[in-house]
Formats: structure tokens, C-alpha cells, sequence
């Protein structure tokens, strides 16, 4: 049976507890054609205000690109001024380039959106009686949901069935503590969310227990979708973002400039207005890299296509670029530098004794618990086996980042007992006794015997030996609920340890990622002494320990400070995490992030790059911008050469189209002051634009030189800035020597003019791209077999365009035989000084930044 709600804005819905529950079937749950009818009505099951739009939208809103805009409008004013060439040229231009940018982008953004798909937050529904797992966009109202530790409640529903069911509701209350959720009706009088004790909300998240819930409302109907323009924080910029945002300004600002210039020399010499006018949008065109957001997108998305064969799985594209600027790689210790395996070793009674007491209550500890169980947990039910029969759970206190432990209240047919397990500082500080010696009676446990029993467990840990500390208590009969107050007076019982052996393929990755120019650091909440061993085991140079104690008394200054001179941050919380990796992002550096446990969410939201695993909890893949389909640290080092391998290709379209564009533009702005003519037609322009385009399409598949994936680089404007006016001011003077000869030497006339600077522009600034494209020898370095056979198809249609029948409609006219060899001449020497300049420029360079 599926659910229709009467009035689905009303936020105290889960008032109607019974009504709603009698219209569903907990035991079959939606057909597949109730489903169906569902997701036509309510939508797709996401607050995202960018929802799959259909594909005419998307393409006609490439056309808000303000260029584009007056492009359009510039064709209409030839059109109503009797200019129909000019405008069916302009249109046709601008109609080709819109396509190619909109075929090219979504092509490859279809396949990358498929990786991310493979990956998504999932939800366990019923359906039919059968239970499936299903895309949490699927989900909808009336839908029977499973959720357990771990998991993401996808969307507001009620809780049909619970045990020990603790949820972190903070992203809509503000409350920090998890709150318990049951079956239970509430009073007519609870109109808040953190009053809905019956109820749970999207977005929300489950950190204990296990549940049974009846989704009622899903999309922008629930509760998060009320308020998400209110809650929506914007997403940390990133430094590509940031990098692009820089340049998109730098341009923006030339092109202003550089036309205004235009309009005003033309005005003074009364040049037609409307020529004038097409001129200078024309000019403005050729000066903007339009190609560039369908280049970067390109690029990245094929770089998301190579990443998941080498399975990592993208799902912010930007991500691939900051993953390939990372300098500092922040990392957890288990699973990444240990195999993750960890096993039981001995169990120890206070004083140090082998004993069994330990670790049979550490079982009952593990079996009865609900929460989200670790890899502890698993060991420790592996290796002992312990009656429960006998034993009944009451109550639970559920394990979370601030007490690292975890109360469980059991009872057999005489008492009830809370047994206590967890980091052994926590727990031997709420501990007030101990058995004696002879274990025939309690003694009271001072600051000195605690002092000694620390003593004992961080030598324990010094040998890479993981320790748990175990505690009971017993409590009256007629208690039947427990929390953290409960937690105190309890007696020491003892230690269980475990070992994570290192893993041996850690060393050499980690070795080749700081080859490469990234700084390992590890943060973990583990102890300093198991960290530092496996460090040892490993080879890895330790230069400095932080812990969380000493974080909390350090202001943000203080700490920016610190953490440039240590790479181990152990026994850190959630918070003290996110402050780590906070304060190497405001000393400068590019941070990547790999963890996989719901604590590790805010520290992945908060990285440049934050990486999960495929097993993480819902709530870390959730927050990842990439997914490790296996924990291995080789698949990170090979994404981050994949993403300098995007960055390389983004910046070789960055550096042609702006140093050849800006000499070009800057020529014609020149030619203007003393031509009585105008040195290109509009129409001119924007095909010599479109034929450059073309001519750089397949340079995402082009390959990198190893220089430049050898070390982080980011998105320097300065680099930018500095390549376009160098290299720009010699497309610049090859221009005006063009200039004379056409004039001098060939007696040009304007159109002879304009065509033969026409064909010069073009070889020169679609033929740079081989010598632009690396910092070495061109011979040496070789290209795409596509973009040698694109550009010179390119180059050669714009030799022998003004000699066809349709170059009449652009204003050209055929070259002479003396012209094509003059134009042989002028290239060559043109490439030759620009290797040369080149060379000098990135000599420069490396120089200015061994210094700095």
C-alpha cells in the first residue's frame, strides 16, 4: 500500500503516527508499478536545485554566454541593415560553435556521470517482498527502509521497528548529541523536530543501532528540503576554482579594455558604427578562450574515465585537478599504512597477568552491541566464543568520538551488569576499583595505581600492541536504562590487545608520492606509540607528534604554525581534524584527505580532495569527492599523475589560446590606428576563431611531459599572466612584419590584405600549439596522432579557403604563388623564436621559484 499525504508541508506530520503506519505493508512493501507512479508524481528523491534539466534546456542555455548574446544581436543588426552575408556567417559560426562545445561536453560528461552513478549512497528497501538495494534517488513515499550504523537516513520517515536506533540529527537541530529514536506515539503537544522522537529526517545520519522505517515525504518535501536554501553552506573553493576564477577575471578585463580601445580609435576616425561595432565583438571573441569551460570539461571528465580503470571513481570533476596539486596528503593509519587485519593478541587482567575475565567481557561487549562495528569488534568475535544465553540485553550507551567507548547493559536471571569497553584512558579514568591480587576481593584504585596501570598499556602500546580496557559495574535491578551518567564507579578488569600488521606496499608508495612532491601526514585517533612503531616498521621518517590534548590548547594561529613541522597527529577527534587539515589549507597548501568512517565526514567536506572507499559509511562517501574501489595508496599516487596529467593539457589550451589570441587581438588593435580599413572583417575573425578551435579539440588526449607531473602545480595567474604578454609580443611582431610586407612588398589592397593576414594568423596560432605544448624540444616530445592530423588539417583548409568558391562570401581573395612562400618563411622563423623565447622563459621560471 503506498501513502498520499493530505497536507505535505505540515511539519508535524509524524503526529498521525497510526494512520499513516495502518496505509503500508511493512511486510511487502511498494509494487514496482506503485513505484513507478511515485516517481512521476513526487520526483526524484534529492534538494538539489541543479536536477537533471532535458537536453534542449542544457543546450539552449549555452547560449546565456554573453558573447554569444551579442553575437546573436550583432547578426540581427546586419540582417535589418541589409547584411545578410554578415549575418547568416555569424549565425552559422556562432550556431557551430555552440554545438561543437555542447556535443563535445556532453559526450563526455555522460560517461563520467555513469562512474558517478556506480558509486552513489544507496538505500535497502522493500519491495514485493523482496529486499533490493536501490539508488537512495529511487526512494519513495510509502517505501519500507532498512538503515543500521553507518548509513544516511534518505529520507523523513517513520520508525516502524528499532533497536538501540541512535541518529545525529545536528544538520537540522544543532544538537551534537546522537538522540535515541522508537516506535513511540507522541502527545499532540510535540510540533518541533527535536521533539519527533518517532520520526527521523533526511540528511541525517545513523550512529547506532539498526531500524525499519516508512518513508513519508521525499525530495524538496522533506524537512531538509524546506529549509536548504537556509542551511546550504557554499562548497569550500577549491584551488582550481579558485585558479580559474583569477584568470576568467584577467581576461575579462584585457577584452574590456582592448575594446573600448577599438570603438574609440575607430569613432575618431568616423569609421562605419556598425562595422565598428561588429568589429570590436568580433575582436572581443578572439580574445576570450570560449573554449576553454568545454576543454576543461573534457579534460577532466576523460581523466575521470582513465581514474576508474585505475579504480578510483570520481565524483566532482574539479576534484581530479586538485588531486593533481596536492602537496599534502592527510591520511588514517589503519587500512593505509596497516593491512587492516587486525587480530587478537593477549588479554591481561590490571596487573598485567594473562587472563581470560577481559577479553569473554569484551565479547559480551561486541556480540550485543548495535552500533557500527569495527574492525576490533570483529576480531574479538572471531577469537572467543562465550555462552549468551544466559544473558539478556537491556540498554545501550552507544560508542561515540568524544568518550571512545561503549556501555552495554546486560542481565542474566539474578543481576544487571554494565560492561564497559574502550580507549583505556577514557575508561581506567572512570574506573574507582580493582579486584585484588588474588582476585577475592575489591580495592580501591588511587592516582597512583592509575598512573601505574597507564604506565603498563602505553608500554603495551610502544611494541605496536592496540589496547582496550575493560570495565563492569553492576547495577540495581529495577534500572532498566542507562546512559553516559551511569558511566562511573566501575571496576577495572583488565586489557585486550590486538596488532594491525603493516602494510608492506604502504612503504613504496608512500615513498613514490613524496618523490612526486606530496607530504605524507598520518591523523588518526589512534595512539601516538602505535603510530610511531608502524612508522618505524615502515621506514617512514617521523618529524614531530601532535596529539588532540595539545590541538584543543592551540588557537588557529598557534596551530598553522605547528603543523608545518610534524606529519603524526594521533588521538585526534572529528573536530580536531578538521582544525588539522584547516590549518594546512590557510598555511597554503593543497590538502587531500582519505578516511572512511563517519567521523571522518567533516575533514573529507573540508579538503581540497577528500577520498573515501567503496566499504566507507554512507556518511563519508557521501561527503568524498573521489571512491577507492581498494584501499591502496599506489591507485592514489597514480591519480595524482592522472591529475597533473589534466592539469597539463588544461594549461597547454590556457597558454596558446591566450598568448596567441592576445597577440592577434593586440595586432588588430594596433592595425587600427593606422590602416584606413579594418585588418580583418568580423566575419574573418570569428571563422579564424572557430578553424583555432577546432584545430585544439583533441588536446585532452593529449599525453604530459613526465616534468610536469613530477611535482604539484596549481593555476599560477602570475605564469599566466607573464607567458601571454612574452610569448603574445612575438605573435605580435610577426603580425606588424606581416603588416609591411603585405603593404611594401606585395602592394596589398584590403582584402588582399585582410586574407593574407587572415592565413598567417591562423598557421601561426594553430602550428604554436607543437611547440607550446611542452617545455622541452618539440622534436622530442611527441603529440597526439589527432591533434597533429586536426591542425593541419586546419592549417591547410585556411590556405586553400580564400582560393575556393565560398571564400568570395567571407571577403577574401586568392593569394599569390610568392605568398605561400613568404608564409612558409614567416612560420618557421616564428616557431624557432618561440622555442627559443620558451626555453629562456622556463629557465627564468624555475629559477624565480628555487628561490622562493
Amino acid at each position: 500500500m503506498g501513502i498520499l499525504l493530505k497536507n505535505p508541508k505540515n511539519q508535524s506530520w509524524w503526529l498521525d503516527y497510526n494512520d499513516l503506519v495502518n496505509q503500508c505493508d511493512p511486510l511487502k512493501g511498494l509494487d514496482e508499478t506503485e513505484v513507478d507512479l511515485k516517481l512521476r508524481k513526487y520526483g526524484l528523491n534529492t534538494v538539489r536545485a541543479n536536477q537533471s534539466k532535458s537536453l534542449i534546456i542544457q543546450f539552449l542555455s549555452r547560449f546565456k554566454n554573453p558573447l554569444v548574446i551579442v553575437l546573436i544581436l550583432a547578426s540581427f543588426v546586419s540582417a535589418l541593415t541589409g547584411e545578410s552575408t554578415n549575418f547568416l556567417i555569424i549565425s552559422c559560426i556562432v550556431l557551430l560553435s555552440v554545438i561543437l562545445d555542447f556535443v563535445q561536453e556532453f559526450k563526455a560528461n555522460k560517461a563520467a556521470d555513469a562512474l558517478r552513478q556506480s558509486v552513489s549512497v544507496r538505500a535497502i528497501v522493500l519491495r514485493n517482498y523482496k529486499v533490493k538495494s536501490i539508488s537512495v534517488q529511487n526512494v519513495v513515499p510509502g517505501d519500507i527502509v532498512f538503515v543500521k550504523a553507518g548509513d544516511l537516513i534518505p529520507a523523513d520517515s517513520l520508525v516502524l521497528s528499532s533497536k538501540d536506533f541512535f541518529v545525529n540529527q545536528s544538520l537540522l537541530t544543532g544538537e551534537s548529541f546522537p538522540i535515541e529514536k522508537s516506535t513511540a506515539q507522541l502527545p499532540t503537544s510535540a510540533k518541533q523536530i527535536n521533539e519527533a522522537s518517532n520520526a527521523v529526517f533526511m540528511g541525517t545520519s545513523v550512529v547506532g543501532g539498526q531500524a525499519h522505517l516508512l518513508v513519508i515525504k521525499t525530495g524538496m518535501e522533506t524537512s531538509l528540503g524546506d529549509i536548504a536554501d537556509s542551511i546550504e553552506k557554499p562548497s569550500v573553493v577549491t584551488s582550481f576554482e579558485t585558479g580559474t576564477r583569477k584568470f576568467g577575471m584577467l581576461i575579462m578585463w584585457l577584452t574590456v579594455v582592448m575594446v573600448l580601445f577599438v570603438l574609440l580609435i575607430n569613432s575618431w576616425f568616423d569609421k562605419p558604427w556598425l562595422e565598428s561595432f561588429l568589429f570590436a565583438v568580433a575582436l572581443a571573441v578572439g580574445l576570450t578562450p570560449e573554449l576553454l569551460p568545454m576543454v576543461v570539461s573534457i579534460t577532466l571528465s576523460r581523466g575521470a574515465i582513465r581514474l576508474s580503470r585505475l579504480k578510483l571513481i570520481v565524483k566532482r570533476q574539479s576534484s581530479i585537478q586538485d588531486l593533481g596539486s596536492m602537496d599534502v596528503f592527510c591520511t588514517d593509519k589503519t587500512g593505509t599504512l596497516t593491512e587492516a587485519k587486525i587480530r587478537f593478541e593477549k588479554s591481561f587482567d590490571a596487573y598485567g597477568n594473562l587472563n581470560t575475565e577481559a577479553i569473554e567481557l569484551a565479547y559480551l561487549n561486541s556480540y550485543f552491541e548495535s552500533g557500527l562495528r569495527n574492525s576490533i569488534d570483529e576480531a574479538i568475535l572471531e577469537v572467543e566464543r562465550v555462552a549468551v544465553g544466559g544473558w539478556t540485553k537491556i540498554d545501550e550507551v552507544p560508542f561515540d568520538f568524544e568518550r571512545r567507548c561503549v556501555s552495554i547493559l546486560i542481565a542474566s536471571e539474578t543481576r544487571h551488569e554494565l560492561f564497559l569497553k574502550g580507549a583505556f584512558e577514557e575508561v581506567i579514568s572512570k574506573c574507582e576499583f580493582v579486584k585484588s591480587s588474588s582476585g577475592a576481593s575489591r580495592v580501591k584504585l588511587d592516582r597512583l595505581g592509575k598512573e601505574k596501570v597507564l604506565r603498563y598499556c602505553r608500554y603495551l602500546e610502544s611494541d605496536g600492541l592496540r589496547v582496550l580496557a575493560i570495565a563492569r559495574k553492576e547495577i540495581p535491578i529495577d534500572h532498566c536504562v542507562v546512559d553516559v551518567k551511569d558511566e562511573f564507579d566501575l571496576d577495572l578488569v583488565g586489557f585486550v590487545t590486538f596488532i594491525d600488521p603493516p602494510k608492506q606496499s604502504a612503504s613504496s608508495a608512500l615513498e613514490k608520492l613524496r618523490n612526486s612532491g606530496v607530504s605524507i601526514k598520518i591523523v588518526t585517533g589512534d595512539s601516538d606509540l602505535v603510530t610511531q612503531n608502524v612508522c618505524r616498521q615502515l621506514h617512514i621518517e617521523i618529524q614531530g607528534v601532535l596529539l588532540g590534548q595539545e590541538i584543543d590548547l592551540l588557537d588557529d594561529r598557534a596551530l598553522q604554525h605547528r603543523v608545518n613541522a610534524v606529519n603524526l597527529f594521533c588521538k585526534v577527534n572529528p573536530s580536531q581534524k578538521k582544525r588539522v587539515i584547516l590549518a594546512f589549507r590557510s598555511n597554503g597548501h593543497v590538502v587531500g584527505y582519505l578516511g572512511d568512517g563517519i567521523n571522518d565526514a567533516p575533514s573529507l567536506h573540508c579538503a581540497d580532495v577528500g577520498i573515501s572507499v567503496d566499504t566507507a559509511a554512507d556518511v563519508a562517501k557521501a561527503a568524498a569527492d573521489m571512491i577507492l574501489l581498494e584501499q591502496n595508496l599506489n591507485v592514489v599516487h597514480a591519480g595524482v599523475l592522472e591529475g597533473r596529467r589534466t592539469f597539463g593539457n588544461i594549461m597547454k589550451y590556457i597558454m596558446m589560446g591566450t598568448s596567441s589570441n592576445f597577440g592577434n587581438m593586440f595586432s588588430m588593435a594596433g592595425a587600427s590606428l593606422f590602416l584606413p580599413f579594418l585588418p580583418m572583417l568580423p566575419t574573418q575573425i570569428l571563422l579564424n576563431n572557430i578553424l583555432y578551435d577546432l584545430s585544439e579539440i583533441p588536446i585532452p588526449l593529449d599525453e604530459v611531459d613526465s616534468i610536469e607531473t613530477a611535482s604539484p602545480k596549481v593555476l599560477d595567474l602570475d605564469f599566466i599572466r607573464n607567458f601571454m604578454f612574452v610569448v603574445g609580443s612575438i605573435s605580435s611582431l610577426f603580425d606588424f612584419l606581416t603588416f609591411y610586407f603585405l603593404l611594401n612588398v606585395f602592394d596589398a589592397n584590403e582584402k588582399s590584405f585582410q586574407t593574407g593576414w587572415f592565413i598567417e594568423s591562423l598557421c601561426t596560432q594553430v602550428l604554436v600549439v607543437f611547440v607550446i605544448r611542452t617545455r622541452g624540444s618539440p622534436f622530442k616530445s611527441r603529440p597526439h596522432p589527432l591533434l597533429i592530423i586536426t591542425s593541419l588539417f586546419i592549417v591547410m583548409l585556411g590556405m586553400l579557403l580564400p582560393m575556393s568558391p565560398i571564400g568570395v562570401y567571407f571577403g577574401f581573395s586568392p593569394p599569390t604563388i610568392a605568398f605561400y612562400g613568404f608564409l612558409v618563411s614567416m612560420v618557421l622563423i616564428y616557431l624557432l623564436i618561440v622555442q627559443i623565447v620558451k626555453s629562456y622563459f622556463f629557465r627564468y621560471q624555475d629559477k624565480k621559484s628555487a628561490l622562493t
